[in-house]
């Protein structure tokens, strides 16, 4: 399920910044990275299952290895976790309403304290 409305998509900023404001908000990179993609996770254990918030990036220049990169952020996505095939994202998933709106407010902070940075 993408997480729109929430003005993400498309900010690009340095990523030593957006990783700083990343972890703030609980999502991290946990080894989701490669030469030219990053993906920040907060990790969501509930009841009804574990999901996963991820917002992924692209590198527009730089070296994401050395932490010395500019990267363009994409449209924020959220996932159930299916042992042991992985995370599904389908629109046909089932999310808790409150897991949803937890996420739309992780997400508008980051948004909020990332957008001053935004190149």
């Amino acid at each position: 399920m993408y997480v729109e409305n929430i003005g993400l998509k498309g900010l690009v900023a340095d990523l030593r910044v957006m990783e700083e404001i990343m972890n703030k908000n609980n999502l991290e990179i946990d080894g989701q990275w490669d030469y030219e993609r990053v993906t920040f996770d907060k990790k969501y254990m509930i009841k009804e299952g574990t999901y996963y918030l991820r917002v992924f990036g692209e590198l527009v220049e730089g070296d994401i290895d050395g932490r010395k990169a500019t990267v363009r952020l994409k449209q924020p996505v959220l996932g159930k976790h299916y042992y042991p095939h992985g995370v599904e994202y389908g629109e046909e998933e089932n999310f808790p309403a409150s897991l949803v709106k937890d996420c739309e407010l992780t997400l508008k902070k980051v948004y909020d304290e990332l957008k001053q940075y935004s190149l």
